[in-house]
Parts: C-alpha cells; structure tokens; sequence
C-alpha cells in the first residue's frame, strides 16, 4: 500500500454550525440557513423551515464509521435488528481540523482526499425557490470550505466547493473566483436546476452552456455527489411517501425503492441526450457516492433510444459513457462487472469515510478488487483519479 499511495475520492467533513452563514451576505441572513437553538436542541431554517435532512447538525455525537458495513453487505445475521448496528462516538476533532486530518490521512495509508459535504449536500433543495438565497448560500459556503478545510491543503485534502447552475451568469463569476483561489474540481447537484416561478430545467439546457462552457476551458471536473435531489418530491409523494429528504429516522420504504437510483440516472441522461458532452467535448465528470447499478441500466435504455431516434445522438452512447463519466461504485457492487462496461480507466475508489455506511478503514476497499490485477488496482486506487482532476501521474 505504500507504493499505491491510494487517492480516496469519496471522502467527508461534518461542517461546523456557521458553515454556511459566517460568510453570508446580511441581506440573506433569513432567506438563506439559519441556526436555532432551543435550550439544548440546535436546529436548522432553510428557506423559512426546519430542514431535516440532519436531525442532528451538531454532529456530536456522530456515527462510527463503518458501522453500518453488514447492513450494506447484506450480511445482518439472522434475528438481528439492522438498527441496532448503529453505533455512535463523540465527535473526534479530525472531522472538523484540518491539520489533523490530513496527518490522519497519511496514517490511513492514504495519499491524498476529496473532500465533500454532508449537511451541505440538502441546501440547494430546501432553498430551491429563491434562487438569489441559493447562490449567496453556496457562495458563503464555499469561503468557509476554503478557510476551514482549502481547495488543495498540505497536497492531501482537496476540498470540493459546491455550485448551483440556478443563475447561470452568478455561476460563471463563482467558477472564476475559485480558479482565482485554486478551486480544482466542483460539486453539483445531481438533479434538475432550479429554475423561474417554481420550475425547473434540464442540466442541458443550452441557458447552462456558459458554465459547461468555462468549467470545460478551465479543465475542472464536475462531482455529482448523492445528496437531496428533490426526487422525493417528483417520485415518492404522489405514491403516499414523505416528500422531503431525510437521511436517518422514520423514512418510507416505498420512498426508497422508488427514488433509489433515479437521481444520477436522470442527470447522466440529460447530460447525454442533450448534447452537453457533444457541445463541451472536454467535459470531465464524476458521480460520486451514488454507487454503480445504475449504469448498466442507463446503458441499456439509451442505446434503445438511440436505436429508435439515431438522430438525437452524436455517436453510442455508452462511448460518450466512456469518455466523459468517472464512477465510485459502492464497495459491495460487482465492481468488475462495472470495469468491463465502461472501461477500468474509469472506475474509482471511495470510501464515503468517516460515515456510518463507508468503509471503516479506506484503503480496505482493495479487499474487494481481486478479480483485477496489479496494474488495474492501481488505476483504481489513484490514477483514475489523478486523470479525472487533470493532473500528471506520479
């Protein structure tokens, strides 16, 4: 492992209270997220409401990592209660200070981290009716990523900012002031881009080529990271289920199986059908912690479509799939199946550490690549992602 030095591309902070406000612009100080404690119970307002896509935004106590590793195997035995493997710790200072995390990244076996959000990824949905709040929030956001995490700290975190494409031109002015402050990836959301009155768009509609335009000059790849897509409220609600995103507690199981893979699914789609990739020829992207069944499915249902309507699409779809999409599987997934679909070059390694559902060690995640080689490990475990932000082997 120390000749791999393994790059986790799926990899977590706990945000601190402020993390979205310390840098607000005042005028949004109630359109955006607001913090409210009552006695010892501290909540979050996002657009006016209590958001529950946390319960707990302290973060103290937080799960273990690993914990929920037999619930995600398939591997509860019998007459156990799957909630009873939750375990929680109080919170460790790593998860929030940056210079002991990445000595605990080295610790980890590991050489480098992508950062990424946790209670962040359920701001854009609550906000998605005001636009303006929604920009200034992901703004704010990201000066605080920078101050308390930086967007390439000590060559071994590399925190991820997060971009809304609900204002195109505010877009634009946010991906250059990042490449000003050595930005070298983003995070957008995997689902449709709020839009006017209440409406939404596709992530290819030709208003949003600017922002492909300039990530693609820039050679900045895009994260579509698994957070609340809003899918709840397409899928889930007209069938009886909770409209709203929570990610621990009383949750519809109905709702689960409807939404599950739809999100990514539908944003990769979209990217494709619409020509993005065509249009934006370098454009680099990863789906990051939505795991790897998906693409089998999103194959198979394009290349009918492109059977069908040829003309709506520049070349085989999976080839766009292969040149353009990186993927993190989820560690229990048939990995090799997904390597001989859309190429090894593109499969990831992610751990989703330091979460309940991830791996309790990252660099555990070679226990699951026997059936690939030395030298497809290591395309796995670092070069694939050194291609995907760009930068030269080592």
């Amino acid at each position: 492992m120390t000749d791999l030095r393994p790059i986790d591309a799926d990899n977590h902070y706990y945000e601190t209270l402020d993390a979205f406000t310390r840098h607000l612009d005042r005028q949004f100080a109630h359109r955006g997220v607001q913090v409210v404690q009552t006695g010892k119970r501290v909540q979050m307002l996002m657009g006016g409401r209590v958001n529950r896509f946390i319960p707990n935004p302290t973060f103290d106590p937080i799960i273990v990592p690993g914990c929920l590793d037999p619930l995600f195997r398939g591997q509860i035995p019998d007459g156990v209660d799957p909630r009873s493997l939750m375990k929680v710790e109080p919170l460790p200072e790593e998860y929030r200070d940056r210079d002991r995390r990445a000595d605990l990244v080295k610790r980890q076996g590991l050489d480098a981290v992508l950062l990424f959000p946790t209670l962040g990824c359920g701001v854009e949905e609550a906000l998605r009716d005001d636009i303006e709040a929604t920009m200034a929030s992901l703004h704010a956001f990201n000066r605080w990523l920078e101050e308390d995490w930086g967007f390439d700290y000590r060559g071994r975190i590399v925190g991820v900012p997060m971009l809304s494409l609900a204002d195109p031109a505010a877009a634009v002015t946010e991906i250059d002031s990042l490449l000003e402050r050595g930005g070298r990836m983003v995070h957008v959301r995997p689902a449709p881009v709020p839009a006017e009155h209440g409406t939404s768009r596709s992530l290819g509609d030709k208003r949003y080529d600017p922002v492909w335009a300039r990530l693609a000059e820039a050679g900045i790849p895009v994260a579509f990271h698994l957070g609340d897509s809003g899918y709840e409220g397409y899928v889930a609600a007209p069938w009886g289920g909770s409209a709203r995103f929570e990610a621990y507690g009383s949750v519809s199981v109905l709702s689960r199986v409807l939404v599950a893979d739809r999100a990514i699914q539908d944003t990769m789609a979209s990217l494709i059908v619409d020509g993005v990739f065509t249009r934006h020829p370098t454009l680099r992207v990863a789906s990051i912690e939505n795991g790897s069944d998906w693409v089998k499915l999103l194959v198979k249902v394009l290349r009918k479509q492109a059977n069908q309507t040829p003309w709506a699409f520049a070349e085989d779809p999976l080839d766009t799939i292969r040149e353009h999409v990186w993927v993190t599987p989820y560690y229990e997934e048939d990995l090799r199946a997904l390597a001989d679909l859309i190429g090894v070059d593109r499969v990831l390694f992610g751990s989703d550490w330091p979460h309940g559902e991830g791996l309790a060690q990252p660099t555990d995640f070679t226990k699951e690549l026997d059936l690939f080689d030395e030298a497809e490990i290591r395309k796995i475990m670092r070069d694939n992602c050194l291609d995907l932000l760009g930068s030269p082997r080592a």
